[in-house]
């Protein structure tokens, strides 16, 4: 009786997964964690950030302020 048991849990427990992985293969995952904002293209690389003209002046910028408060604060 006790295998009976367990072979029809391995059942259902196969029917869930073949569910699940229908729902995967057809789309319907793509609402989920890796979606829009997983920083991935369409073909599985690692998309680009594009930055404006300005957003990389200010970036840059503050990179310098930071390089030179650790200058003086060196001594050098």
């Amino acid at each position: 009786m006790a295998i009976e048991s367990i072979l029809s849990q391995i059942d259902a427990e196969i029917a869930r997964l073949t569910q699940v992985r229908t729902l995967l293969v057809n789309g319907a995952g793509e609402t989920g964690f890796m979606s829009a904002g997983s920083g991935r293209a369409a073909n599985g690389a690692r998309r680009k950030h594009v930055l404006s003209p300005e957003a990389r002046k200010r970036i840059a910028d503050a990179q310098r302020r930071r390089w030179a408060a650790q200058k003086a604060k060196s001594g050098k």
